[in-house]
């Protein structure tokens, strides 16, 4: 074979090469190069939402966003509002079913940022220890309370869930929340919410299967 002959067949294998591997970035970031199909489901992926309710029109909310994006919301046809009212760790007990955002400590423990303590018809929410997008870095873990201790640091609370247990560390002062059932008339302008699973909709709108709002102007730590 002649050496030109190899130069080309090399210069097509490395085209070849750096075309899959274009296409599986893109992949992997949820987009497709240009002239390809999306990737199916990049954009469907269910969002969380916090924010300020700028205004209302009729079944619309329009929500500035903490980044100050501007973003329309509509609550699903079987959508629920629920009100946020602050409460005390003394309302946290044993079996109470909780969700605690908090930054891992080096001990392997957490420490807690907030407590959200669920309703007995949200038991089971979520159960289970994962990432989360409050803070950088910070985690979600949404279980029922073993046992809790005090200790010099604040209160030690030991959550258990199906895959697990995790040590959380609890400082004074915290914000500590409870859910009510809520009704829409509580969705106006000012009042502080967050969203959990708003999807994308046609026309850049949002909609969403709840929405938590604060009561009292309490802004939901979640």
């Amino acid at each position: 074979m002649k050496r030109t002959t190899r130069d080309i067949l090399a210069a097509c294998g490395l085209a070849m090469l750096l075309a899959v591997a274009a296409t599986s970035a893109a992949s992997a970031q949820g987009m497709a190069p240009q002239g390809m199909a999306p990737v199916p489901g990049a954009a469907d992926r269910p969002i969380r939402i916090r924010g300020t309710i700028e205004q209302v029109d009729g079944a619309a909310i329009t929500v500035k966003a903490r980044d100050g994006a501007s973003m329309v919301v509509k609550l699903t046809d079987t959508g629920t509002v629920r009100g946020i009212v602050a409460v005390t760790l003394a309302d946290v007990k044993a079996g109470s079913y909780i969700g605690v955002s908090a930054m891992p400590q080096p001990d392997g423990s957490q420490k807690a940022m907030h407590i959200h303590i669920f309703p007995e018809t949200m038991r089971g929410t979520g159960e289970g220890f994962s990432q989360w997008d409050n803070v950088p870095g910070s985690t979600m873990t949404n279980a029922a309370v073993d046992n809790r201790v005090a200790s010099v640091d604040g209160e030690v609370l030991t959550l258990k869930y199906k895959d697990g247990e995790k040590k959380i560390i609890v400082p004074a002062g915290i914000p500590i929340v409870t859910y009510l059932p809520g009704t829409k008339d509580e969705l106006k302008p000012g009042a502080k919410v967050m969203i959990n699973g708003a999807r994308k909709q046609a026309d850049g709108s949002y909609q969403a299967p709840n929405i938590s709002v604060g009561r009292d102007g309490l802004t939901p730590p979640m």
